[in-house]
């Protein structure tokens, strides 16, 4: 068995590589032994060899050596690469339902990941988006207790609040206590849903995660998912623009609008080319306020042609709206 003395060499080796070496800053023989020794740790070649060969050979550390006078060392492939850490980071920083303190500490923890030269390029991504974050500071916790719910098969129990036009916190229906049996987490436009059953309203419904409060899970079976339920489609009718009997219409767009009908309807949305300007598609919607009011953004680019119900509906509000 190891030394007490051998393992706190081999443990401080270990940690000064994944913290401070990267391909870009390799550390020398010497910037080792320097580091041991403010550790009051002493070593020799022949040992050092033999804690490298341990940790590379028998535990399979990814450490590379680099051959030369003296040789330098580092830790090679990490769990995840830098730009797979820019990208959490920054999902992080933008996600609307993670409150700033939260953000940090995430952030923070995802920094470390990485080898401290590399810290500086991770450090500038931190709340580069500016956009606004919850005020809900235990959504954190609430997510972890709906995904336990679910794993469980277990319900939960939430109060559910709005806002009064003193932006004050008011719970709705007077403090009622929510039931649901939840199903799915749902990510929609920097918001978390969680979507699932209310025996209450006979129905799969769902709830914005920080709008939650005091979610806790209680004893009793969750009512099993139906077998034709699925999230993606659950999805398109309640966050897009199909809550309710779907209706294909014809739209006339310009061709810069291209990139919204992608985001808005998929890449598979029927398209076919009109003028040297314009493009035709076809795509179920739910002929509703959400609609119109996706299509009246776009300030005249898209035009409904069909049917005639859709084209009469939308100018019929846009005249109330010049009242």
């Amino acid at each position: 068995m190891a030394s007490v003395h051998t393992r706190s060499r081999i443990l401080l080796i270990l940690r000064l590589l994944y913290e401070k070496s990267d391909e870009e800053n390799p550390l020398t023989t010497n910037d080792i032994f320097e580091y041991l020794a403010e550790h009051n740790i002493t070593a020799d070649r022949k040992t050092f060899k033999e804690d490298m060969s341990f940790l590379i050979d028998e535990m399979g550390y990814d450490i590379v050596m680099i051959k030369s006078s003296p040789n330098k060392y580092f830790w090679g492939e990490r769990k995840f690469e830098l730009p797979e850490l820019k990208l959490l980071i920054d999902a992080v920083s933008s996600a609307h339902f993670i409150d700033k303190a939260k953000s940090k500490t995430i952030i923070d923890k995802l920094i470390s990941l990485a080898g401290e030269g590399q810290r500086a390029q991770l450090v500038r991504n931190v709340f580069g988006t500016g956009k606004i974050k919850s005020d809900n500071h235990k959504i954190y916790y609430i997510v972890d207790d709906i995904n336990n719910a679910i794993n469980q098969e277990k319900k939960i129990q939430f109060q559910y609040y709005e806002y009064n036009a003193r932006k004050e916190k008011v719970l709705r229906n007077d403090g009622e206590v929510y039931v649901i049996s939840p199903y799915a987490l749902y990510w929609n436009e920097d918001n978390y849903y969680v979507v699932g059953y209310s025996d209450k309203r006979e129905a799969i419904t769902a709830f914005r995660v920080d709008r939650m409060s005091g979610t806790k899970i209680i004893n009793e079976g969750a009512v099993n998912r139906p077998n034709d339920f699925d999230i993606a489609d659950y999805g398109k009718k309640i966050f897009r623009m199909y809550d309710g009997e779907e209706t294909i219409v014809t739209l006339e767009c310009r061709n810069e609008v291209m990139k919204y009908i992608i985001d808005q309807f998929g890449a598979d949305v029927e398209t076919k080319v009109k003028t040297a300007d314009t493009f035709i598609v076809k795509a179920p919607v739910d002929l509703s306020p959400t609609f119109y009011g996706w299509v009246f953004q776009f300030a005249g680019k898209i035009t409904i042609l069909e049917p005639e119900e859709a084209s009469s509906d939308f100018h019929n509000m846009l005249r109330m709206q010049q009242l």
